[in-house]
């Protein structure tokens, strides 16, 4: 079987503009959570969010183009152009070979809204002719594509909040199927918006913390009371061991996992089966080894986390037996379809650096998640594999696991 390597990394979300600057705040328990202000959320229940603040779209597209692509792509771009410099592939690379897998949960919101109230107060022939272009998932993938010129399979995830991870597997499939020899990653999201925002708060999935916002997210404590939305965007570059090699490429790890699963049980309320299977189909796949330590889901939401640190339990053979485990989601917010990628990222960093990431707010213990969550401060740990896990609406699983070469 072919061997799939990561080789290049891109990252941005609520905490840095890229992957050094995130993953060290995100280390370091910094929260980027604070009072929305991509719009006027005063009336709204919920008026907090994990905002990328002072991203320019121009330092990665040129200024008449910006108004054709909505938020979601251009965070996109800003992570894939990140990722496809620090992969230090030249044009000499077979760009016939070298395709894109993007990801998002929900795609262009903004401008769906924004056209939709056009629509209703100035008529249909106001409506933008970007509008459509601009808000299809999948032109994330036609944007990053033209932007590089990668001309292999243009593929596209959009399965809620596990599409992250699912683009990252399918990009895998596709290497391994032999449709190419390098695939670009790329999930992204945006949708801090009135009817982003209002629509998850109108489903009680939100935490309502706006008094307190940094404490807002806390994942796998006891008095955690909803998720809190982020944006942004996580890109990897994959490719086939021997083609990588070839060039002298740096690898970060090695993928020797992948799982997915669904629940076939209710569209937002999530079950313990469906997760646990597609982490026993990604540690089945990669030999059952020692993992060292677990990205988790972990949103904030009462029934995830307990959920999920059962099916951890479960998987590993009981408590005592389980890795360490963290969410990231108190730094940066759920980032919705970009936290799989987001999180895969923070995951290979993690193995890079010799460092377990915290999971930050984890002040008050919950019976019914009691693993080693890495509460509030950073440990130092060789970590040779990592699994990373990604679980969204319409009970739609995603797991992969990362090995250190």
């Amino acid at each position: 079987m072919k061997r799939i390597v990561v080789t290049g990394m891109g990252m941005i979300n609520s905490v840095g503009h890229n992957r050094r600057e995130a993953f060290d705040a995100i280390v370091a328990g910094e929260c980027g959570i604070d009072t929305i202000t991509l719009f006027d959320a005063e009336s709204f229940s919920v008026q907090i969010a994990g905002e990328v603040k002072g991203f320019d779209p121009v330092t990665v597209m040129d200024a008449k183009e910006v108004k054709k692509a909505d938020r979601f792509i251009q965070l996109g771009l800003k992570a894939a152009a990140e990722a496809m410099e620090d992969s230090g592939i030249g044009e000499d690379v077979e760009r016939e070979r070298f395709g894109v897998s993007c990801a998002s949960g929900i795609g262009g919101l903004i401008a769906i809204e924004r056209n939709s109230v056009i629509l209703e107060k100035r008529g249909p022939r106001r409506i933008s002719p970007f509008f459509i272009p601009s808000a299809l998932a999948n032109m994330l993938g036609g944007f990053v594509s033209i932007a590089h010129n990668l001309k292999g399979p243009n593929l596209g995830s959009v399965t809620a909040c596990a599409a992250g991870t699912h683009a990252i597997n399918e990009a895998a499939k596709t290497i391994l199927t032999g449709g190419a020899d390098r695939m670009l990653v790329v999930g992204a999201e945006a949708a801090i918006c009135g009817v982003g925002v209002g629509g998850f708060a109108a489903m009680k999935a939100l935490s309502t913390r706006n008094d307190d916002p940094k404490s807002a997210s806390r994942p796998f404590d006891r008095d955690r009371d909803g998720f809190v939305m982020g944006e942004g965007a996580g890109a990897l570059i994959l490719e086939e061991y021997e083609a990588a090699r070839a060039r002298g490429a740096k690898i970060y790890g090695e993928i020797i996992g992948f799982g997915e699963s669904g629940d076939a049980n209710h569209i937002t309320t999530p079950t313990m089966d469906g997760p646990l299977r597609a982490m026993r189909a990604a540690y089945e796949m990669a030999g059952r080894p020692k993992v060292d330590y677990v990205n988790a889901h972990g949103t904030s939401t009462p029934i995830n986390d307990k959920n999920e640190t059962a099916a951890l339990k479960e998987l590993f053979g009981g408590r005592e037996n389980c890795p360490p485990v963290s969410s990231t989601k108190g730094q940066i917010g759920h980032c919705l379809g970009a936290a799989g990628s987001i999180e895969a990222v923070v995951a290979l960093s993690a193995m890079e650096r010799g460092v377990i990431p915290p999971t930050i707010n984890y002040t008050t213990a919950d019976e019914n998640c009691d693993l080693d969550y890495v509460p509030n401060e950073s440990r130092d740990a060789e970590l040779k594999v990592v699994m990373s896990n990604s679980f969204g609406f319409g009970g739609t699983n995603g797991v992969v696991i990362f090995k250190k070469l």
